[in-house]
């Protein structure tokens, strides 16, 4: 097997390779290597090694966005509730239109 002197990069194959991704084991050059916990590692490897954060993950977006609909929802309900009892706790008077019947440009 040849040296690390002879090797070219996976990712650019005009360019030396400098190290050797531990995981992989394929050469890179100094812009596609990094070090990681005191281990030389390429970032295709490096990806696969951190975790998925929870937000992006499919199921647990889906259901954070089913829970918001559910809410806007709710609160939309409660809103149109909550006007509905205004209403209905006005008077009788103002319902059937007598309330406009009186004379309210005359002084009492």
């Amino acid at each position: 097997m040849p040296g690390i002197a002879e090797q070219r990069c996976f990712n650019h194959g005009q360019r030396e390779a400098v190290a050797r991704c531990l995981f992989c084991a394929k050469f890179f050059c100094r812009e596609c290597i990094t070090e990681h916990e005191d281990r030389t590692i390429c970032a295709a490897c490096l990806r696969k090694l951190t975790p998925v954060p929870l937000l992006k993950r499919r199921g647990f977006a889906g259901l954070i966005r089913a829970v918001q609909f559910l809410a806007g929802l709710l609160a939309a309900w409660f809103f149109f509730y909550l006007i509905g009892e205004s209403l209905l706790s006005l008077p009788t008077s103002f319902h059937e239109a007598t309330l406009w019947k009186g004379n309210w440009l005359e002084a009492e």
